[in-house]
């Protein structure tokens, strides 16, 4: 197996994909239903097509290429990720999973290797959730997990909702359900993934068996209080949104660190409104995020917000809402899979390891449904969601390999 070649046509793939931003010199910004997604996707398919894939995109937006086999109606193995990104994000969260499909692709075609059912490539659309708060909006409409009203109600900031975002993407939205496929049709999903973290590049292993996803669950919380003039409104007379945020937003970490067992919290996002220095906030918003690979954990910090807003709502008069953008639980990852993964691991001498992942992927989604293994490559010193984000394509190149190794053993199966 030439590394090199298959580091170089990861390399030349990838980097193709670079100049898909809304935001050049300041990291990839390529948010879903934007012009530059509808540029990454043509990108997209024209490899695809060159790799000899027969490409449609779906009508959630979704580009699928299949490479056929020898009987169409035995359950397709599909390798996925997704081609949206944070803002000011990488060049390798998601891309490179889909990179990686495609390579696979291609080995299998030029070996010559006799293929009993279908593959197929998918590069899955909104990831990230980073526009309209949601996530796996492309994986969860593959399972036929979105609805319509997902689909007016979801809003960006700018107050557009994911309706209309589609219409103007040229899709139309009321066609959405017939992305849904038969899951009896799919015979399992495999994701190669960057890691996002530091285990694998600290620890100088070159591929992370991803056992476990954690759950995760996502809130925006309003709190609603009173605005008045900075300076003559007493302490004791204000009803400040600011303040009862402020001591649920102090405390989360904490809680999340007493627990423990690998559970996160965040706050990533605030919103003061009316937003001036000598104005008490009237209005806050901010963002919850919390994962583990505990439910119940999850569950007991939700409700220890609850309790906090609550109480110091009623100290100072405040009101809140919790409005639920995510709940996912977490998801074991196939046994065999993972089993034959590692035996291909040794036989080529990459050093592994078992292990969670703490961030959430398509493979999360669709994981509590079907057969789902992941595959983690090293970050650069764990850096992701960021301009920094980097992972050699030499170690690309290597869960190429395994995962070509992983789909001819399941061609039997």
């Amino acid at each position: 197996m030439d590394l090199l070649q298959i580091s170089n046509n990861l390399q030349k793939n990838l980097e193709a994909l670079h100049p898909y931003t809304s935001t050049p010199g300041a990291g990839t910004t390529r948010l879903p239903f934007t012009t530059e997604a509808r540029s990454a996707v043509d990108a997209i398919r024209g490899m695809m097509e060159e790799t000899g894939l027969s490409v449609r995109e779906d009508e959630a937006g979704n580009i699928m290429g299949t490479l056929k086999g020898e009987d169409p109606s035995l359950a397709s193995l599909v390798i996925g990720s997704h081609f949206d990104t944070v803002s000011n994000g990488g060049n390798f969260d998601g891309l490179a999973g889909i990179m990686t499909g495609i390579e696979v692709a291609r080995l299998i075609k030029e070996s010559g290797v006799t293929l009993k059912r279908n593959l197929v490539i998918a590069g899955f659309h909104d990831e990230e959730g980073m526009r309209f708060g949601t996530g796996y909006f492309g994986s969860k409409a593959l399972l036929g997990q979105v609805s319509q009203e997902d689909l007016h109600s979801y809003k960006d900031r700018n107050d557009i909702s994911i309706y209309d975002a589609m219409k103007t993407y040229g899709l139309v939205p009321e066609n959405l359900p017939k992305a849904a496929w038969d899951i009896k049709k799919i015979r399992a999903y495999i994701e190669m993934h960057i890691e996002q973290g530091p285990v694998l590049y600290q620890s100088h292993e070159e591929i992370g068996l991803v056992e476990c996803i954690v759950g995760i669950q996502r809130y925006i919380i309003t709190v609603q209080g009173r605005s008045d003039h900075a300076g003559t409104t007493p302490m004791d007379m204000r009803i400040d949104a600011m303040e009862t945020a402020a001591q649920v937003i102090a405390k989360l970490p904490a809680w999340a660190r007493e627990i423990g067992e690998g559970t996160v919290a965040t706050t990533g996002f605030i919103k003061a409104t009316p937003g001036g220095m000598n104005i008490v906030a009237g209005e806050v918003q901010f963002s919850v995020d919390v994962r583990s690979r505990n439910n119940g954990i999850i569950n007991e910090i939700i409700e220890k917000i609850r309790w906090e807003l609550d109480e110091a709502c009623k100290k100072n008069g405040a009101s809140f809402t919790m409005e639920n953008k995510l709940t996912i639980s977490p998801v074991e990852l196939n046994r065999n899979m993972l089993f034959t993964l590692e035996q291909h691991c040794k036989d080529r001498g990459y050093s592994f390891r078992r292990m969670a992942s703490g961030a959430g992927h398509d493979a999360l989604a669709i994981g509590h449904v079907l057969d789902t293994v992941m595959v983690f490559v090293p970050s650069k010193d764990g850096r992701s969601h960021c301009p920094e984000e980097w992972t050699e394509y030499r170690d690309i190149a290597k869960s190429v390999v395994i995962i070509y190794d992983l789909i001819r053993d399941m061609q039997v199966v």
